[in-house]
């Protein structure tokens, strides 16, 4: 059972931009994704990778501002967020899939991470 863990969140100011990290606890060939809950909000969709890093797949309202990516030498995957809004203020969870086609519904993950706190002020 993989182990997921994220980083790199924090406080910042529209426009700035973070860099979140997620590492895993062993290599694998799993499609990995970035999902995010504000409050009284269900979790959603931000990004997800395949395996082979070839392809990368997104959400409309982060599109052109995040730019996902993973490193099979560090077993992570990172999120760089540019264009920060406060929109975006959100806990993001890494996802591992073992399998499935749909990687933009979070059922299809099989591993979470605990979260990380994004917060975006105006």
């Amino acid at each position: 059972q993989v182990q997921l863990v994220e980083s790199g969140g924090g406080l910042v100011q529209t426009g700035n931009s973070l860099r979140l990290s997620c590492a895993a606890s062993e290599r694998s060939t799993y499609t990995m994704g970035w999902f995010r809950q504000a409050p009284g909000k269900e979790r959603e969709f931000v990004a997800a990778i395949s395996w082979s890093g070839i392809n990368t797949y997104y959400a409309d309202s982060v599109k052109g501002r995040f730019t996902i990516s993973r490193d099979h030498a560090k077993n992570t995957v990172d999120l760089q967020m540019n264009s920060l809004k406060p929109e975006d203020t959100a806990v993001y969870y890494c996802g591992a899939a073992t399998a499935g086609l749909n990687y933009r519904l979070w059922a299809t993950y099989d591993y979470w991470g605990q979260g990380t706190q994004v917060t975006v002020s105006s």
